[in-house]
C-alpha cells in the first residue's frame, strides 16, 4: 500500500529527523535520489545539458546540490535563478564549485537564459516546493512556454500544484517525472495535480520512523487480493453473500442488467432482483440465474446488502423502491437516481452503514440537502476535501467518481483509486462498479474496503479492454483482472 502525508505532516517528520542528522545531511540524501533519477533518465550524462529553474528555498536548494552532481559526471549544467537574493546558500557554493554556470533568469535581457532552456536535454523544477500555493508567477511562468523537448523533471512536486489538495490554479509545471521524497504527497496522486506529476518515484530519505500513520493511501494489487473473498469447500451461496438490487425501470431496464451482471461477476453467491416485470424480464434473459422478485424490497428475501438506485427513475413509484431498501438493517450501496431521492429525503432518514458512490454533480446535489453550497468546478478541483467533507455530513463511506476516483470514510481516511482509463467516462459503466461495489459488499467488505476493491477492479478491466469500452465489455473483463490480481 503507498502512504501519502500531507505537508505539515511531512514538515513535522522532517523536523525530528533533521535533529538527529549533521547539517546539510537531508538535502544532501535528496538530491543524490534526485541526481541519480535525472541520470537514469538521461541514460548517459557526459555531454548532456541540464537546466535548472531554481526558486528560493529548500527546493531550490535540492535543485541546485543535484545540478552540482550532474556536472561532477560531465553534464553542462545551468542554473536559472529566479530569486537570486535568495538562493539557497549553501546549494549554490556547492553548485559553483562543480562547475554549474549561474544566471539571473529575471535580468531584462534573457535571449540567453530562454536559450538554454530550448536546448536542454532535461530541465528540473526547482521552483516551488511542497509548501507553494496558487499559480506560478512571473518571471517562471514565461520561462516554461520555452522548454521544448527536454525531459522535465519536478522536485518533491510540480510547482503550482497543492501538493496537499491536487488543486491548480493556473501556470503550473507538467512534469514528465517527479521525484517526491520520503512520501508521496496527496497532491501528486489526484487529479488534477496528479496529470501534472507524470511519472511518480519516491527517495527515501529516512523519514519513515518519524510519519504519522498516514490517512491517505492507494491500494495495490496485494492490497486488493487480501480483501477479495475467496469460497472455500464449505461454502454455499449464502455464505458467499446475497446481494440485493433495486435497479431499473421500464425507462431505463438495462440499468438493473448491468448492475446484476457486474455482481453475479463479482464474487457473489446469488443475486435477488427486486422490481417490476419490465425491469426482470431483461434481466432474467441476459443472468438467468437471478433470483427475481415482483415483491417489495422488504419481503423479497435474505440478503446482506442492497444496491439501490441505477435506472430506478425518481417517480412514486421508484420513491417507494428506494425507501423499502433503507427500512432494513444491511449496507447500502446508493447511486445515480438513489442519489438524487437521498437528496430529497430529510437529514436523519440517510441510510447507514452506506456507500454513496456519486460524481461530481451529484455531489454538488448531496452536499445542497446538508446545507452545504458548492460547485461541479470545486469538487473537481479538490476532490480529496469534498469527498472527506461529505463522508462526515452523511456520515458513510463516499466514493466520489471522476478522472480519479477518491473513497472516503467519515473519520477522514482517504484512499484513492490508481487503476482505470478516460474510457470509463462511457454509459452504464458506473452501474457495473455499483454492482461490483455491491457485491463485496454482500460478501462482507465493510464500505471502505468495497469500494477501494471495487474501483480498483473497476479500473482494471478498462486497461485490460482494447480501444473504446462499452459497460458489457467491462463484466465481461471482470473475471480475468480477478484471477490476475488474486493469483488464482
Amino acid at each position: 500500500m503507498r502512504a501519502a502525508h500531507g505537508v505539515e505532516q511531512v514538515r513535522g517528520a522532517e523536523a525530528a529527523l533533521l535533529a538527529t542528522l549533521p547539517e546539510g545531511t537531508l538535502m544532501r540524501r535528496a538530491a543524490t535520489g534526485l541526481a541519480n533519477t535525472c541520470a537514469r533518465l538521461l541514460g548517459r550524462v557526459y555531454g548532456t545539458r541540464v537546466a535548472l529553474l531554481v526558486g528560493s528555498g529548500d527546493n531550490g536548494g535540492d535543485a541546485l546540490y543535484a545540478g552540482g552532481m550532474l556536472a561532477r559526471r560531465g553534464a553542462r549544467v545551468d542554473a536559472l535563478l529566479l530569486a537570486p537574493e535568495r538562493a539557497h546558500p549553501a546549494g549554490l557554493a556547492w553548485a559553483r564549485r562543480a562547475g554549474v554556470r549561474v544566471w539571473d533568469a529575471g535580468a531584462p535581457d534573457r535571449a540567453d537564459t530562454i536559450d538554454l532552456l530550448g536546448r536542454a536535454d532535461l530541465v528540473l523544477d526547482g521552483i516551488v516546493g511542497i509548501g507553494g500555493k496558487g499559480a506560478l508567477r512571473p518571471p517562471a511562468a514565461e520561462l516554461l512556454a520555452h522548454v521544448r523537448d527536454s525531459i522535465v523533471v519536478a522536485v518533491d512536486v510540480p510547482s503550482g500544484v497543492d501538493a496537499d489538495t491536487g488543486r491548480v490554479e493556473g501556470a503550473a509545471v507538467r512534469a514528465d517525472v517527479t521525484v517526491t521524497f520520503g512520501t508521496y504527497k496527496p497532491g501528486l496522486l489526484v487529479d488534477p495535480g496528479a496529470q501534472y506529476a507524470g511519472v511518480r518515484h519516491l527517495v527515501d530519505i529516512g523519514l519513515d520512523p518519524h510519519l504519522p500513520t498516514s490517512r491517505v493511501d492507494v491500494l495495490q494489487h496485494a492490497d486488493v487480493a487480501r480483501l477479495l473473498p475467496a469460497p472455500t469447500g464449505e461454502s454455499d451461496k449464502y455464505s458467499r453473500g446475497v446481494l440485493g438490487v433495486v435497479a431499473g425501470s421500464p425507462r431505463y431496464p438495462g440499468a438493473a442488467v448491468l448492475v446484476v451482471g457486474a455482481a453475479v461477476r463479482g464474487g457473489v453467491g446469488a443475486v435477488r432482483c427486486a422490481g417490476p416485470a419490465e425491469v426482470l424480464r431483461p434481466v432474467l434473459a441476459a443472468w438467468p440465474e437471478t433470483l427475481a422478485t415482483e415483491a417489495a424490497p422488504v419481503d423479497a428475501g435474505r440478503v446482506q446488502a442492497w444496491v439501490v438506485g441505477p435506472g430506478l427513475d425518481t417517480d412514486q413509484d421508484a420513491q417507494a423502491r428506494w425507501a423499502g431498501v433503507l427500512h432494513g438493517s444491511a449496507p447500502v450501496l446508493v447511486d445515480a437516481d438513489g442519489l438524487t431521492l437521498l437528496a430529497r429525503a430529510k437529514p436523519g432518514t440517510w441510510p447507514t452503514p452506506a456507500l454513496l458512490t456519486p460524481h461530481a454533480g451529484e455531489a454538488v446535489r448531496l452536499f445542497a440537502a446538508a446545507g452545504v453550497v458548492t460547485t461541479r468546478e470545486r469538487v473537481e478541483a479538490e476532490r480529496l476535501e469534498h469527498a472527506r467533507r461529505l463522508a462526515a455530513l452523511y456520515d458513510c463511506v463516499v466514493l466520489l467518481k471522476g478522472s480519479t476516483t477518491v473513497i472516503a470514510a467519515p473519520d477522514g481516511r482517504v484512499r484513492i483509486n490508481p487503476t482505470g482509463t478516460p474510457w470509463l467516462a462511457t454509459a452504464g459503466s458506473g452501474d457495473v462498479l455499483s454492482g461490483l461495489a455491491g457485491a463485496l459488499l454482500a460478501a462482507g467488505l465493510d464500505p471502505l474496503d468495497a469500494g477501494s476493491a471495487a474501483a480498483y477492479l473497476h479500473g482494471l478491466a478498462a486497461r485490460a479492454l482494447p480501444g473504446p469500452v462499452t459497460a458489457p465489455d467491462l463484466i465481461r473483463a471482470l473475471p480475468a483482472v480477478w484471477a490476475d490480481v488474486t493469483g488464482t
